[in-house]
């Protein structure tokens, strides 16, 4: 017994009692409530140099004052816990809003860490730019294109573009500061191509000079032509040749004369134009004050379309040129043309060739002729007005003291005698007036000189040893003939029948 008394003893020093592990459940219920890790009983010391103990020794504190110092302990703890946590979140903000100003100033970077931003270098050329296009649009970039975007002009004529190549050069071209003059004729453009060439002409403002002929642009074309004529400024030549316009691209392309005065030449040959186009291409002409130069040529212009054509050209007082050449005129449209010309004292050049102007027609107009002050150049060739229509003209400024003619063209007409006859009469008075006609038959004709008759007879009398050489015998005073026309053909007579009898016998 008394073994067993010390052994519980011992074995009680070793173990905690039982106030001892209340204490522990107390203030293990503390730190949950504070947060905190709960300490260790008395009975299981804490590692050496902890806060249990100082240096190697362990400072034996009750399990009551320990576990006031430690609840004491824990509430500064928490309050300081919640200071930290004050101060940091006002660090935070204090250091999220320098971070807004770092942003806004890049001297505030630490450079350590700058992350350096990728510039794309600039391309004057615009070179780049169109390769990125040509992939955008998946096409093959044309090299000439490449060689020559720095020129002033640049000319690609039958380059076979189509609509997605345009598109990649327009892009590029939106830019370009260099090029003048923009040559893209027969690239098979249609309307599609012409409606990216004309968004590129809306904002380009330094070609002054475009050719777009033979590109079948058709309505499509001519309606966005139309569009981009209205907000350029700087467009002064415009080529639009054989694009396949009818009646209905004349709507579009009356609205850009009407709206835009700063073209100063339009080439719209070689299309099919016919007599509704005159008659809206005639109204559009009248009130446009800034063209200078129109190409109507090759188009199917005839009668009221003709006529209101001219009635148009007689209206405009800034036009200096114009070419209806391989029309339909015809007669009546020779004379409205000179009907025209009689009020109209600005326009100095006029062609008219190939119009199927016969002498009526000539004549009508040249009567006309005589009021016009400024006129210097008339074509009216290839038309069947024979030498009396041209000799009609040609009359009419002789009669106009005040004409301003330099140059007439008669091309492939026959003039007569009676035409060069005035022509150089006229030298005098008009020695800087030049003439082409399609030459004078008769001159080229080949002299023959004409053959003495009483040469002829002796010549057949003597191949026929014929014995009448009194016939020929001609008085050397005058060296005329001795008989009168009768006696000589009654001579004759009688000479046959006897060559006849003498024949027989």
């Amino acid at each position: 017994m008394l073994l067993g008394k010390r052994f519980t003893k011992d074995i009680g020093s070793m173990l905690p009692s039982v106030e001892e592990a209340k204490d522990a459940e107390e203030e293990e219920q503390v730190q949950l409530c504070l947060g905190g890790i709960p300490s260790r009983p008395p009975s299981r010391p804490l590692a050496r140099l902890s806060r249990g103990g100082v240096e190697n020794k362990i400072v034996p504190r009750s399990a009551k004052s320990r576990l006031e110092h430690d609840s004491d302990e824990h509430q500064n703890a928490a309050e300081s816990y919640e200071l930290e946590a004050s101060e940091e979140k006002a660090q935070n903000n204090v250091t999220e809003n320098n971070v807004d100003e770092a942003e806004g100033k890049e001297e505030n970077w630490d450079t350590e860490l700058e992350v350096e931003e990728i510039k794309e270098q600039y391309d004057p050329t615009g070179k780049a730019k169109y390769l990125s296009a040509c992939q955008f649009y998946g096409v093959i970039p044309v090299s000439y294109f490449l060689r020559h975007l720095q020129d002033p002009e640049l000319v690609m004529r039958h380059h076979g573009l189509g609509p997605q190549a345009t598109k990649a050069l327009a892009v590029t071209l939106v830019t370009n500061t260099r090029i003048v003059t923009l040559d893209l004729s027969d690239n098979w453009l249609g309307g599609e191509g012409a409606a990216a060439i004309a968004e590129m002409l809306k904002e380009n403002c330094y070609i002054s000079e475009i050719h777009l002929a033979d590109n079948k642009l058709g309505v499509k074309g001519a309606k966005a032509l139309s569009h981009m004529l209205v907000e350029n400024t700087t467009l002064q030549k415009l080529n639009l040749s054989g694009n396949e316009f009818s009646d209905e691209a004349a709507q579009y392309i009356s609205e850009a004369f009407m709206s835009n005065q700063k073209v100063e030449c339009t080439d719209l040959s070689h299309n099919m134009f016919g007599e509704g186009s005159g008659e809206t291409l005639g109204t559009a002409i009248a009130e446009n004050t800034g063209m200078l130069e129109l190409n109507l040529s090759w188009n199917n212009f005839r009668g009221k379309g003709a006529a209101a054509i001219a009635r148009g050209l007689g209206a405009n007082i800034f036009l200096k040129a114009i070419d209806l050449s391989y029309n339909g005129f015809g007669n009546d449209g020779a004379a409205a043309l000179g009907e025209a010309l009689k009020v109209n004292n600005v326009l100095e050049d006029i062609n008219i060739s190939n119009n199927r102007i016969s002498v009526q027609g000539a004549v009508r107009f040249a009567m006309c002729l005589k009021a016009n002050k400024t006129l210097r150049i008339l074509k009216i060739s290839r038309n069947p007005m024979q030498s009396e229509g041209c000799f009609a003209i040609l009359k009419a400024i002789q009669a106009n003291s005040e004409s301003a003619m330099e140059c007439l063209d008669f091309s492939d007409i026959l003039v007569n005698k009676e035409f060069d006859d005035l022509y150089n009469t006229m030298k005098a008075a008009l020695p800087n007036l030049s003439v082409k006609h399609g030459g004078n038959p008769d001159m080229f004709k080949k002299q023959v000189p004409k053959l003495d008759p009483m040469k002829k007879v002796i010549q057949y009398i003597k191949e026929h040893n014929l014995q009448v050489d009194e016939l020929s015998k001609v008085p050397e005073e005058d060296k005329s003939l001795p008989m009168t026309y009768e006696e000589f053909q009654k001579n004759l007579t009688c000479l046959s029948e006897r060559t006849i009898f003498l024949t027989r016998n």
